[in-house]
């Protein structure tokens, strides 16, 4: 199985920005613990970050045909995309939503997410372990 990891705006900021929502672990650390993760389950990750809405687009629709799944943390996109939305409709590849803190738990204008709109299931709230339950999920391993 073949997973495509994409990440959005400012997670590669991770361990420095507000640490006290997201952390101190760095993206580094989280690429290489989705690929552990990944193996574990007998999957292959490709990860991949952009601060750009357009290039998420293009990897989305390129992964039509070469992944069997894509687990997705838009960040911020997640709540203004729906451009990102039309493209995960458009590919037809499964698709998970995760996010490393809760936004259902944060600010309002972080409640409404496009992503869920189209996604498969949506984890989220559990730090790096939303991706491990994303991966498990998809590799049909279940969740924690």
């Amino acid at each position: 199985m073949k997973i495509l990891v994409l990440n959005g705006p400012n997670l590669n900021m991770l361990g420095v920005r507000e640490p006290a929502i997201y952390g101190r672990r760095t993206y580094a650390e989280l690429e290489a613990f989705v690929r552990e993760t990944a193996a574990a389950a007998g999957a292959s990750a490709e990860v991949r970050q952009s601060n750009h809405e357009g290039e998420l687009v293009t990897w989305i629709q390129q992964a039509r045909g070469e992944y069997d799944a894509i687990i997705l943390n838009a960040a911020a996109y997640t709540h203004t995309s729906v451009a990102i939305l039309d493209a995960i409709k458009a590919v037809g590849v499964r698709t998970i939503e995760v996010h490393l803190s809760d936004p259902s738990e944060r600010e309002p204008f972080r409640h409404l997410s496009y992503v869920s709109m189209a996604a498969e299931a949506t984890f989220k709230g559990r730090g790096f372990e939303s991706y491990a339950d994303a991966i498990r999920h998809v590799a049909g391993k279940g969740a924690c």
